[in-house]
């Protein structure tokens, strides 16, 4: 055991110390739900992951929800063991569509980033309906809402464990790194680490038209009713890709200037949808339509063989991630083409997890796979401690790359999801 002030924790090993489940609001339901977070004051043991939010996925190697699991706003850190420090401290939100998963899965352990001199915390936030779904007189993005309590937690409590709250880096991956976008216009921080940006945000008559076909009368039945909304996607643009629930807003934030950017993207995204049967288009033309991308985009990817993975990767997550960094100005850009080189094969890489990650990986990591591991690891590292990832060289795509993103010259990736929705029948 290991103690911080009020809070005692665990010691992983002689170099680290784990704090989790530490609250950081009260639980969101009863006369709370639906209602803007409300911070507590934690105190004692801190020795387990706390509850996650209402959802049906099931991950490997992570907790499920499970109806009456209320007390789901919490946070984790992990920090140095040492009395050296400050150290640089890092704030990261998990992804998964703004619908699934939780700071516990086994990707997002910070042990082996807080053994390279960070502090880092990972939250749970509200998913799905509970955190974004429109509710007459309640406040939109209440997952946000969350993250930026946990955030405003962290930069009260975060000396007790040895970090330095003027040195606060918000990262994230996916859902995670949209919402890292959103906390750096809000809260004042230093620098953004963002990994596959989704270009993924929603209207107010979007939001309403989903809320029409939600059953909020329990966790358990809203939860229900948004899985059976989104299997009835069938036609229409949602039924490639049936993401209900998201930032409602008029765009995405840009990155203001005086924050340092770290940003990266994989090379083929959706290979992992396509993979999981989550991603199933038919032909080419026709989904490149019911997404709006111009013809003369679609026709520029008609010669690969995975063309429509190919298509659905870029214009959700590889250009808008690219568009930022140049937007941006001195934002360092990555692309990872490791084979798989899909959605969320970066993760594993940058937190030192690699055990236990063979499915994101394709297969066991080898001598190979830890050097780039111990790379990219090291790239945050010195990131949230300078701003600078300590890239040396040129950076050059290549023309590969270059071809690929031509076509998307002056196509606008501004425009919110506004699209309809088919009722459960």
């Amino acid at each position: 055991m290991t103690r911080r002030g009020r809070f005692r924790g665990r010691a992983i090993d002689a170099e680290v110390d784990a704090f989790l489940g530490i609250r950081y609001a009260e639980p969101p339901f009863g006369a709370r739900r639906f209602a803007e977070p409300v911070p507590v004051h934690h105190e004692g043991d801190c020795l387990e992951f706390g509850p996650i939010a209402p959802q049906s996925v099931r991950l490997p190697g992570a907790p499920v929800w499970r109806p009456g699991d209320e007390d789901v706003l919490s946070l984790n850190v992990w920090a140095p063991s040492t009395s050296d420090g400050p150290w640089p401290v890092l704030f990261y939100v998990h992804g998964g569509a703004y619908t699934f998963g939780s700071s516990a899965q086994p990707d997002y352990d910070g042990a082996a980033l807080a053994r390279a001199g960070l502090v880092v915390v990972t939250c749970n936030y509200r998913l799905g309906f509970e955190g974004f779904g429109h509710v007459p007189g309640r406040p939109d993005n209440r997952g946000l809402l969350d993250q930026r309590a946990a955030l405003r937690w962290v930069r009260e409590n975060i000396a007790v464990f040895g970090g330095d709250p003027d040195k606060i880096t918000v990262g994230g991956q996916s859902a995670g790194a949209g919402s890292a976008l959103f906390l750096a216009a809000w809260e004042p921080v230093r620098r953004v680490i963002a990994h596959s940006v989704p270009n993924r945000f929603y209207t107010q008559g979007f939001a309403r038209r989903v809320a029409e076909w939600i059953d909020t009368s329990t966790p358990e039945s809203t939860v229900a009713s948004a899985d059976a909304l989104a299997a009835a996607q069938r036609t229409g643009p949602l039924a490639y890709d049936p993401v209900l629930f998201g930032p409602v807003a008029d765009g995405l934030p840009a990155l203001r200037p005086d924050v340092d950017a770290l940003l990266c993207h994989t090379d083929v995204e959706y290979l992992l949808f396509e993979a999981v049967g989550t991603f199933r288009p038919p032909g080419l033309r026709e989904f490149g339509r019911a997404w709006g991308v111009p013809d003369h985009v679609v026709a520029a990817y008609a010669h690969f063989e995975d063309a429509q993975v190919r298509l659905a990767g870029d214009f959700v997550f590889g250009e808008p991630t690219t568009r930022l960094a140049e937007a941006h100005g001195r934002a360092f850009l990555a692309r990872l083409t490791r084979p798989p080189a899909w959605h969320t094969a970066d993760v594993p890489f940058s937190f030192g997890t690699l055990d236990g990650a063979e499915f994101l990986l394709g297969g066991p990591a080898g001598d190979d796979e830890r050097a780039l591991s111990r790379r990219m690891l090291q790239a945050w590292v010195d990131f949230c401690t300078t701003g600078d990832p300590g890239w040396t060289g040129v950076r050059h795509w290549g023309d590969e790359v270059e071809a690929r993103r031509e076509p998307w010259r002056g196509v606008d990736l501004s425009a919110p999801v506004d699209y309809p929705v088919q009722p459960p029948g």
